[in-house]
């Protein structure tokens, strides 16, 4: 898939600090974001676990991760600490993401067309080192992950 913005420096020493503590109650990093919006800095942490996320792992990760980044003061301005699940559309990044959400439905973008199309939408069924199997209404149909450009859940009601 492709890759986002380029990480600075800042942004890979915050997510070497959060992984312990996020780890450290049984949970996963899915995303570190740090960047300016309308309301100012946003440092935004989005966690996730095989039963799902809780406002008592948001709290505590907050709290604990809160403390630690005041004891190594690495951000010089104001920010807003955030902290969330992945969402119920939830991007799809890496292949770990794949392989927890076998059987649910997913929207995979490509770059180059699979079978005339650009986008293929199906349940996820089996999830290789290389690539990903969904059963579309169409068939059976592999996309390698070097030619993924956004995967997200999607959400049926």
């Amino acid at each position: 898939m492709e890759e986002d913005a380029i990480e600075s420096p800042l942004v890979r020493r915050l997510t070497q600090l959060a992984v312990p503590v996020v780890e450290g109650i049984g949970c996963e990093l899915v995303e570190l974001q740090f960047r300016r919006e309308l309301s100012g800095w946003v440092l935004r942490l989005v966690i996730d676990k095989e039963n799902g996320i809780g406002i008592d792992d948001c709290s505590r990760i907050s709290r604990e991760f809160a403390h630690l980044l005041e004891v190594e003061d690495l951000i010089e301005h104001a920010y807003s600490l955030e902290v969330s699940s992945p969402g119920l559309d939830r991007p799809l990044k890496s292949k770990r993401d794949f392989e927890r959400c076998k059987g649910k439905k997913a929207k995979v973008v490509v770059q180059e067309a699979i079978d005339g199309k650009n986008q293929c939408i199906g349940l996820i069924e089996m999830v290789t080192q290389e690539s990903v199997t969904l059963r579309t209404d169409h068939g059976i149909i592999e996309i390698p992950f070097t030619r993924m450009k956004r995967a997200r859940l999607v959400i049926e009601f």
